[in-house]
């Protein structure tokens, strides 16, 4: 039985879709407790207009400041996408990626910095000089994703279960390639439950130049970052997490592959859960993959990515419900 010390996961994320308005537009999460987010990634999930990139903006680099996981561009000021964190959610103003014209669809994910839920927002300045960069998780990070803000670089991302020895690994949220064998961004040096290093690469550590990291460690019974193996099947590799998730997102590391992210709120029900790119900026694809059960996720019909046989695939996961709550209680599939 998976016990956790967060009952409500609401507390530190939550999904939401809303319409956009082309006006000034204040949205609201939809949990039974106010959360104001300190990251917020917006994808528009249908389209009124032309495919637009993904955003995100967070406290740390403050409001206005939006950088694209389908890009390695630099940050840029977009005062017309989130202007303001609110006691339980966001405002967006009239841009095309947040907010676009009346009727168009957008997905928010958005999560709280907090020790307790294992998620930390770390700005630093690069010197190209192999080093260690403090956090304030006080546990080892298990995933960790870094953008270069100033320059025209990708995400370098870093995941404890890609292969045996992951900090000598190295994938991109902002492009298909499989894991490579790399000792300037991690420098071969694993985190600890202080200090995170980076090596000479200027995706992690330009002389002079200003990036951000977020770093999330695995709490039990709220997030999971783990790792699978597809079989191939129309009956699908089932994973289990300890809860029933909100929000998943899947990578091959030992192929190359995209990027997918699921959730709880766009369609939102077994099996119809709907797929969005992390590397690409499409909007959501309506092909029926995966069920978002009580403890975990299982494949459904598909014989290819994300369930293509013998491939190895890393993920992260956050909790809509625990499986078991502080009490011993079991949740509930949807």
């Amino acid at each position: 039985m998976a016990y956790t010390t967060i009952d409500n996961p609401e507390l530190y994320f939550q999904a939401k879709t809303y319409s956009g308005t082309g006006s000034t537009n204040s949205v609201t999460l939809d949990g039974d407790e106010d959360m104001q987010p300190d990251l917020v990634w917006v994808k528009e999930k249908v389209a009124g207009g032309g495919n637009e990139n993904h955003g995100l903006v967070d406290a740390v680099r403050g409001v206005t400041k939006s950088i694209h996981s389908n890009s390695g561009n630099a940050e840029s000021t977009d005062t017309g996408g989130v202007t303001a964190f609110n006691s339980d959610g966001f405002t967006v103003v009239d841009s095309d990626a947040f907010n676009g014209t009346s009727g168009r669809g957008f997905v928010a994910w958005c999560w709280k910095e907090s020790a307790t839920s294992g998620f930390d927002i770390v700005a630093y300045t690069g010197n190209e000089t192999a080093r260690t960069i403090s956090h304030s998780l006080s546990a080892v990070p298990s995933m960790m994703i870094v953008k270069n803000r100033e320059s025209s670089y990708g995400w370098q991302v870093y995941h404890h279960k890609n292969t045996s020895a992951p900090e000598t690994e190295i994938i991109y949220l902002h492009d298909t390639t499989a894991t490579a064998d790399s000792n300037v961004e991690w420098n071969d040096t694993a985190p600890t439950s202080s200090v995170f290093t980076v090596g000479t690469d200027v995706g992690v550590n330009q002389s002079t130049k200003d990036l951000i990291a977020y770093l999330w460690s695995e709490v039990q019974g709220f997030s999971k970052f783990g790792s699978y193996t597809g079989n191939g099947n129309a009956n699908g590799t089932f994973v289990y997490t300890g809860f029933r998730p909100a929000f998943l997102m899947v990578k091959a590391t030992s192929a190359t592959s995209a990027w997918y992210i699921y959730d709880n709120k766009r369609a939102g029900y077994n099996p119809d859960n709907n797929q969005l790119y992390p590397d690409r900026n499409n909007t959501e694809d309506t092909t029926d993959q995966v069920d978002l059960l009580s403890n975990g996720f299982k494949w459904q019909g598909i014989t290819g990515d994300p369930n293509s046989s013998g491939r190895t695939y890393v993920y992260m996961a956050f909790a809509e419900a625990p499986f078991v709550n502080s009490n011993g209680v079991p949740g509930n599939a949807r």
